[in-house]
């Protein structure tokens, strides 16, 4: 259901075990629980490129396409083509880039396991590859509860504060 074209660009990715498998559980686990309006097709085979980057890479693309001139956890560039009815191969949803530092930085800061860290930061991305945003707070209500539900699936505690 779910295939990911992988890049590692920043070596320090490398340290951590069994990488692949985990940012394919947590995307796997994404499209299977996302909301089918979100879909662009049901039942169909998704696609995503990833790439782990690091921060001066995604501060770059920060500046460039989001105006912000700082590094970031995740990037998401959703794929928009005009008649996904048409594919014959899997359904490209689009490119997905996570900063190396940062992510580590965070769950550190966070007192979090970095490998909990990842899998959420991989299961927000895909969200917002598949249209879900947190621009408006019912929007944000929302995918924040879908991820919470996401993670919970893949035995992940809450990443969000309690209010």
């Amino acid at each position: 259901m779910l295939n990911i074209e992988l890049l590692v660009e920043a070596p320090a990715w490398r340290k951590v075990k069994d990488l692949k498998s985990l940012i394919e559980r947590a995307g796997r686990t994404a499209i299977e629980t996302a909301d089918i309006e979100h879909m662009p097709c049901a039942q169909q085979t998704f696609e995503v490129a990833l790439k782990l980057s690091d921060d001066a890479h995604i501060q770059i693309l920060n500046q460039q396409f989001r105006g912000k001139n700082t590094p970031t956890n995740v990037l998401s560039f959703p794929f928009e083509e005009a008649f996904p009815e048409l594919t014959t191969g899997p359904l490209l949803l689009g490119d997905l880039i996570l900063a190396h530092e940062t992510i580590w930085r965070e769950a550190i800061e966070q007192n979090k396991v970095l490998e909990h860290h990842i899998s959420h930061l991989v299961v927000h991305g895909i969200l917002h590859l598949l249209g879900y945003d947190h621009i408006e707070d019912e929007d944000a209500n929302e995918m924040e509860q879908l991820e919470i539900d996401i993670l919970e699936k893949l035995h992940i505690p809450r990443p969000y504060r309690q209010a």
